[in-house]
Parts: structure tokens; sequence; C-alpha cells
């Protein structure tokens, strides 16, 4: 029951001839990390309109499943962590499948738990970017996943977290915990970097979803 999914990303402006072809392995399973969310796509289009940037950066994508925004991060030059719960190896089995099937040989692959920090986490290599596609999924999670990201943010102050996420209600409010973590956090318009649109990267993904995009910083008493 697996199957993979192509997403090919396209220069719209100057330089119409360079693209980026991947092929990311699906299974057909309950659980979340195991296919490619609409979030996912918009944060890939997202990187790959900077790609320019990405070559050297230590990159670190939580959450990440089936890994669509770090592959793309890697192809593009970055140094890639690919993130997932560690209580969870299929999900980082999933990580691996999509560096393989994608050429990328070198990401690491780590078993990291929202909340928790791991020796692992200590460890971590100097981060200029974070990556966290729906990552803001159950509202039981958001406070481990800022506890995290803050934690993360203090240790490399001029790293940013790259996140794209879908309002599921209306009381879903994280607000309150960016101010809680001094964390700061600027809205990206999808249409700045071509994703307002229901087809990205030839799939039919986003389609009718509506996503969101922020750059998150430390706040102004620490960054």
């Amino acid at each position: 029951n697996a199957a993979s999914r192509v997403f090919t990303f396209e220069d719209a402006g100057t330089r119409p001839g360079a693209c980026l072809t991947l092929s990311i392995p699906e299974v057909l399973d309950p659980r979340y990390g195991m296919y490619v969310w609409p979030c996912a796509v918009v944060l890939a289009q997202y990187l790959w309109s900077r790609k320019e940037q990405l070559p050297g950066l230590g990159v670190l994508e939580l959450g990440a499943g089936v890994s669509l925004p770090g592959v793309v991060a890697a192809r593009c030059g970055a140094k890639v962590i690919l993130s997932d719960r560690a209580e969870a190896p299929s999900c980082l089995d999933n990580c691996r499948r999509s560096c393989r099937a994608n050429g990328v040989q070198d990401a690491v692959v780590l078993g990291l738990t929202w909340g928790d920090v791991s020796p692992d986490v200590l460890l971590l290599p100097k981060l200029d970017l974070i990556l966290g596609s729906d990552v803001f999924y159950d509202p039981e999670d958001f406070e481990d996943v800022f506890f995290t990201v803050a934690f993360l943010l203090r240790k490399n102050p001029e790293a940013q977290f790259w996140t794209t996420y879908q309002e599921r209600s209306a009381d879903w409010s994280v607000a309150a915990l960016l101010r809680r973590w001094n964390l700061r956090c600027v809205a990206v318009g999808l249409d700045s970097f071509g994703a307002d649109k229901p087809d990205l990267a030839g799939s039919n993904l986003p389609g009718r979803h509506r996503v969101l995009m922020a750059v998150i910083t430390l706040g102004g008493d620490e960054g």
C-alpha cells in the first residue's frame, strides 16, 4: 500500500529553465506522518523560492514525516537534519525513504520529541533554519512545539522558524504562547512566493485548503 507522489518545482521568473523534481513515497496509513500534507507543499515552495539562500545553511525539520520541505532544502544545498517523534520509528523510516528516493545521502535523521530536551537535542549543530509544516495540528501539542522552538532559537539566536499551518478553529490561537516564549511572528503572504494557488509543484495540493505561512524569531528582548 505504498505509492510515490511526484512534485516539480519550477522557476516562474528570471530562469524559467530551472526546476527540481522529487518523488515522495507515501504510505496509505491513518497516522499523520505517512503522506504529504497541504502545508508541506506550501513550505517546500517557499524554500524553493529562497533556494539561493540555502547552500551551506544548517536546517532542522520538525515533525518531518515524509520530509518534502527538508528534502527540497537538502537538494538545494542545505545541511539538513530531519526529525520526527523518537517513539515513532515508522515516521523516521519515512524520512530515510524520502532521502533515498531523491538522492539525498548526507541528511541526518533524528528522533526528536517536542517538549523533550534529550541529549541529541543538546548536541545539535548550529542551526540557521527550523522548519515545521502543520506542526500546529493538535492544540495539545502547541505548548511542546513552542517549548522546542523557543529552546532551539535561544540556542541559535540568529535562526528563524519557517512554518506553514491551517487554522482549523477560531479558538486555536497561539498568540498567548508567542508572548509567553517571547517570540516574534511575521506573516508571509502566499502570493509573495507564488503559492496562492491550489496546484503547486504540479500536484493537486494544497487544493482548497487555506494554508498560512509565518516566520518566527526570538523577540526583541533576546534577539
